[in-house]
């Protein structure tokens, strides 16, 4: 076992950074179409506020490994979609994997921040408005910053969500942490060592962005004060 282990983790490490960089830039990206999504509901924007709906339920009523397998293999259904500029993206698996990911992360954050928002008091609306604020620049200076901290403990869980959600990328042939240990699996035939060790990675990852989270959440209940 132990040899094993010193066997295979040069492999799953190879893995490691593709993961972490499909975690980071699919949670940044994520995090941006919350944000946008969130002002269009709260400001009701009538011609979009249906659309994000729409992709609200689309997102959170289907799996997430669905979602994977249309953005990855649907475009190529359709012909004039190879022959424009977006194809060279929508080809690439990194790319539809990140996009899945970070739709779907948009669609469950904009519930956690419309929630907060809608449980903002009424007395906090009114003493911006009290102060000559509209209601967007209520919204954008006095009621997003605060409803976003309250939303905080259970936004660190999404965060945990995507970088697990991560896995399923190897799926469509990305190569990933659970990519390397499916070929390692594939060679060695030592099932129990190679998952066992990538759930531990898996594990440490959880843990140190558990820590993280908290950081950041005693930080903005100490800026909040």
């Amino acid at each position: 076992m132990p040899e094993s282990l010193y066997e295979y983790l040069p492999l799953l490490s190879r893995g490691l950074q593709t993961t972490l960089e499909l975690t980071l830039v699919s949670l940044l990206a994520g995090l941006v179409m919350a944000l946008l999504f969130t002002l269009i509901l709260s400001l009701r924007f009538k011609p979009l506020v249906w659309l994000v709906r729409l992709q609200i339920l689309m997102f959170t009523g289907t799996p997430l490994l669905v979602q994977i397998f249309l953005i990855y293999y649907g475009p190529a259904q359709f012909p004039i979609l190879q022959e424009t500029v977006f194809w060279s993206l929508l080809s690439e698996p990194w790319f539809c994997a990140m996009l899945a990911l970070a739709l779907n992360s948009a669609a469950y954050s904009t519930q956690l921040f419309k929630g907060s928002i809608d449980a903002v008091s009424a007395g906090e609306w009114e003493a911006a408005m009290a102060l000559g604020m509209t209601r967007q620049q209520a919204l954008t200076r006095i009621v997003l910053p605060h409803a976003i901290r309250r939303a905080l403990p259970a936004y660190g869980n999404e965060m945990i969500l995507v970088m697990k959600g991560t896995s399923l990328a190897s799926t469509i042939t990305l190569m990933d942490l659970m990519g390397y240990a499916a070929r390692l699996n594939a060679q060695t035939y030592d099932t129990l060592t190679v998952f066992s060790l990538a759930g531990l990675i898996y594990l440490t990852l959880t843990g140190i962005l558990t820590v993280i989270i908290r950081w950041i959440e005693r930080r903005a209940l100490a800026f909040s004060r």
